[in-house]
């Protein structure tokens, strides 16, 4: 299976990065992996949040073609345990032959035009998580997922 991450902004903290690199080689034993770091929009202090998501949603759609299954990590998105995300991954790869796109989008959200392309959303949690966390999170779960789909141990139901 083919998966992308992608993202806007840079990780700063040394200790997320670190835990970042350990799941994305992890990952590498399981998937095709790639990863997508979108700039940060200049002067975006400037800019109102329908503004910014706008601009933050065209970084996104010019990184997104058509033979890709574009998911948002959103707080409307359906919740999944670790084994229903892994049943959610193994679906796709047996069901859906395309890229499978995962979206970490910016402080306020995506735009109306990336959730319009978009073809699900999934929430990692009820509660509310820096973005920098929310990639180490998402990584830890695509790992977890890749290991329940293979039967080994990493998961302890």
């Amino acid at each position: 299976m083919k998966v992308r991450l992608v993202f806007i902004g840079k990780t700063v903290s040394n200790a997320l990065k670190e835990l970042e690199q350990t799941y994305e080689k992890r990952l590498m034993h399981y998937v095709s992996y790639e990863r997508v770091e979108l700039p940060d929009v200049k002067q975006a202090s400037s800019l109102t949040p329908a503004q910014l998501k706008e601009k933050e949603g065209q970084l996104f759609l010019a990184k997104i073609s058509e033979d890709q299954h574009v998911i948002l990590l959103d707080e409307q998105g359906v919740s999944y345990t670790s084994e229903g995300f892994a049943q959610f991954l193994a679906n796709h790869e047996l069901h859906n032959p395309k890229k499978i796109t995962f979206c970490i989008g910016g402080a306020f959200g995506f735009s109306t035009e990336l959730y319009a392309r978009s073809n699900g959303k999934i929430a990692l949690s009820k509660m509310t998580f820096s973005h920098q966390m929310v990639r180490t999170i998402f990584l830890e779960q695509l790992y977890r997922a890749c290991t329940i789909n293979k039967g080994e141990k990493y998961h302890h139901s």
